[in-house]
């Protein structure tokens, strides 16, 4: 029997493999920091709010994306093009 002080659970969405790589795409192809709401108008498809957070956590604790105070931005570069711009003494 339920009663008045249940703990109510939450279900979260989880995104799938299709909007994460649509995620990554469009912020590839962006070439600048952008912001969130700027990249919710840029992809294709409308996407819930919580999971695109979602998949920019996930983003970025896979080292693709830096989210900073100012949007968000591609970091990801190959190694062979990452051992290039070390060579030429690109900052980062």
């Amino acid at each position: 029997m339920a009663s008045k002080t249940q703990v109510q659970l939450q279900i979260l969405h989880s995104p799938t493999l299709n909007t994460v790589l649509m995620v990554e795409k469009t912020l590839r192809e962006s070439k600048e920091i952008i912001k969130i709401s700027e990249l919710k108008r840029r992809l294709p498809r409308k996407v819930m709010h919580t999971t695109l957070l979602g998949v920019l956590n996930y983003l970025q604790e896979s080292g693709k994306i830096l989210i900073t105070t100012k949007g968000v931005v591609w970091t990801y570069t190959p190694n062979d093009l990452m051992e290039r711009l070390k060579k030429r003494g690109l900052e980062l």
